[in-house]
């Protein structure tokens, strides 16, 4: 896939950040976040994209906006891909508006034309991604109710079969714009190994052709450290496929901060060894690095670290919920660069 290993991040608030006003330091000088992570050994940069968010960011005129800035950095640019005006996660798959009304065999129709055509895009804008995600964290299936899978109600043979096709549609429209591009399938059990197995079992079961496992992997969720190896450990032996944990964060702080509803606000949430202070994140990004390069047979290829510059500019966001990440950063809350950030300059080797 790779020669280096993948220091990401996803920076999808970053437009929305600026916007606002929002300013990031490196040091006592103001400058571009995407240069501040570049030069702190960040090479890789993950996007989501909406179909038609209501808020207008994330669409497609954004993202190719964003993505000219980092193939103007040079560096690796992976695109995800939530088939949705919104969030998609475990909780949340929902159709765009204007698929919603559409028989399935259009649907799958939908999802093809739409990623060749933003891929398409971006080709011609010299933006073209180097990986790309069919759908963001696709546990449960994706286009409920047509691809839904989870819940003892939808684990069926007939809605993995839906499910599977919706995301071969996908894969496909990704190859015929671009046949070269790597594709991830991602899904949120970054700590739960029956969970992960269970589901990528299913997909080599009805021939979903992909290229590299994505998993999501937060502490206060997903369980302890030693649990995201052990599954690593398992899953790089069992599917033979590079591995991104391609979602991850942890906080420098869990003092409160008016007006923001942190998710981590209490010292049962972390991880035991590992203070929520600046220190304590460091500590815990340079453990996550190093377990993640030790997956047996160098199948742990990188990872992607969730909104760190997401600092509280603005009071209110085009996602219709306050900041509740701004303790999860990798800047403080003025946009200063935290001591996190810096232990990447070196770790960008891959491992053999």
């Amino acid at each position: 896939m790779t020669a280096v290993f993948l220091n990401g991040m996803d920076v999808s608030f970053l437009d929305e950040i600026e916007q606002a006003g929002g300013t990031f330091r490196d040091g006592d000088e103001v400058r571009d976040a995407l240069a501040i992570l570049r030069d702190n050994g960040i090479n890789s940069i993950r996007l989501r994209i909406w179909n038609d968010p209501p808020g207008g960011y994330c669409n497609t005129e954004r993202t190719l906006a964003m993505a000219e800035r980092i193939k103007a950095l040079g560096l690796h640019f992976l695109l995800d891909f939530h088939y949705s005006d919104k969030w998609a996660d475990p909780a949340n798959q929902w159709k765009p508006r204007a698929w919603e009304k559409l028989g399935f065999d259009e649907l799958r129709e939908a999802v093809r034309l739409y990623t060749k055509e933003t891929l398409t895009a971006l080709k011609a804008r010299g933006a073209l991604p180097d990986m790309v995600q069919i759908g963001n964290e696709i546990t449960p299936g994706m286009l409920w109710d047509d691809g839904r899978v989870g819940g003892d109600d939808w684990d069926t043979d007939g809605q993995w079969g839906k499910f599977t096709e919706l995301v071969k549609a996908g894969i496909d429209g990704a190859k015929e714009a671009a046949p070269d591009i790597n594709v991830m399938i991602h899904i949120d059990r970054g700590g739960d190994n029956a969970g992960s197995r269970k589901f990528y079992d299913r997909f080599e079961q009805y021939g979903v052709p992909f290229d590299t496992i994505g998993l999501s992997y937060y502490p206060w969720w997903h369980g302890s450290l030693d649990d995201l190896r052990c599954n690593l450990d398992d899953l790089a032996v069992r599917y033979r496929k590079d591995i991104i944990v391609v979602e991850t964060a942890y906080p420098w702080t869990i003092g409160k901060r008016e007006g923001h509803p942190f998710i981590v606000q209490s010292e049962e949430q972390l991880h035991e060894g590992y203070p929520a202070t600046p220190e304590g994140q460091a500590a815990y990004m340079r453990d996550f690095v190093e377990l993640i390069k030790r997956t047996p047979e160098g199948r742990g290829v990188g990872f992607h670290y969730w909104e760190p510059c997401w600092i509280p500019a603005k009071t209110e966001w085009s996602v219709g919920h306050p900041n509740n990440w701004a303790n999860l950063t990798l800047f403080d809350f003025t946009g200063r660069k935290l001591p996190a950030l810096e232990i990447f300059r070196s770790s960008d080797v891959r491992p053999e």
